[in-house]
């Protein structure tokens, strides 16, 4: 049924919420056998791109010439490393980091979603190196989200947050996990010059964007600019949990 020009979507200066109801699909160059859902683009003024990518059986997608990060949301896939003949299996909560250029291809076993971002790199000067004999530049690596220490966050155990790349200066992005019992909330407005990409992976809650009150429920994304107030509370009797990205490690003037 038609719902006569209505969404829960939201277009603002310092942010977007993207629901389901206005998601589009499109082709996109390296990807076979499945279509992409670009949720947040630097046409919108990020300075990265978070998207859905969804396959049938046997689609494809190889590497991006930026450093890139992915995130099984549905089905099962195959990671080809060049040079090794067996491919790491991935599943949901099972999520990759690639460096820029590292050669990989995604092979899906059964129709699957995955959540990629996609951020040029920003070196990191030598000077900040805890050892200066040490490499700036970040590292392959493979990992399961539910096998990440929870921590709380603020001393709050209603906030469970999870580190999912390593606590290191070279890399210059980070993504967590945060889960929140029913009722609980962030501690505070927070208003700061990092951006955001958002996906929200279970139950719902209210986000304060901006002067502005939004419900979220699972599949939503959001963007949130540098310095947007933003806030979150879950409500219903259901945790809410949600992945989010943020620039991260590198000086305001580069």
């Amino acid at each position: 049924m038609h719902n006569l020009g209505q969404t829960r979507s939201a277009n603002r200066r310092d942010h977007l919420l993207h629901t389901p109801d206005a998601f589009v699909r499109t082709p996109l160059p390296g990807l076979t056998g499945g279509l992409a859902i670009v949720h947040i683009a630097p046409h919108l003024g990020a300075a990265f791109t978070m998207m859905t990518l969804e396959f049938a059986p046997k689609g494809t997608l190889i590497q991006s010439a930026t450093q890139r990060f992915l995130y099984v949301l549905e089905g099962e896939l195959h990671l080809h490393e060049p040079g090794k003949a067996i491919p790491h299996t991935l599943t949901p909560g099972g999520y990759a980091y690639f460096p820029t250029g590292y050669p990989h291809t995604l092979t899906a076993l059964a129709p699957s979603r995955v959540v990629v971002i996609d951020k040029p790199f920003l070196p990191l000067d030598p000077l900040y190196l805890n050892d200066p004999a040490a490499s700036p530049d970040p590292w392959f690596l493979l990992g399961r989200e539910p096998e990440v220490a929870p921590l709380p966050l603020n001393d709050d155990p209603g906030l469970q947050v999870r580190h999912l790349l390593p606590d290191s200066h070279v890399f210059d992005f980070a993504i967590n996990t945060l889960a929140y019992d029913p009722g609980a909330s962030l501690s505070q407005v927070e208003i700061h010059h990092m951006e955001h990409g958002l996906l929200m992976l279970e139950g719902g809650g209210i986000y304060r964007l901006g002067e502005s009150w939004y419900p979220t429920s699972a599949g939503d994304v959001i963007w949130m600019a540098p310095f947007c107030p933003q806030w979150f509370g879950a409500i219903g009797k259901n945790p809410a949990k949600y992945l989010i990205y943020k620039d991260f490690n590198r000086h305001t003037l580069g």
